[in-house]
């Protein structure tokens, strides 16, 4: 589902984590649409990123509803 497939482990409990959606959102500090993967752990730990700086750390997703 992102274009970085690499598996990262969950920052709250360093379990796996799976890629459940992809979100279209609006960057603040650039202003584009970009898309944010929906990664969830086996503990429903729920956490975004933008799906086009696979470097970046994972935040808090605030949408619980995301999650599979």
């Amino acid at each position: 589902m992102e274009a970085n497939s690499a598996q990262p482990a969950c920052p709250a409990c360093g379990g796996p984590m799976t890629c459940t959606a992809m979100v279209l959102a609006r960057r603040e500090d650039d202003g584009k649409r970009v898309c944010r993967g929906v990664w969830q752990c086996a503990d429903r730990h729920l956490w975004w990123k933008w799906s086009d700086r696979p470097g970046d750390e994972l935040e808090t997703c605030p949408y619980l509803h995301f999650g599979a």
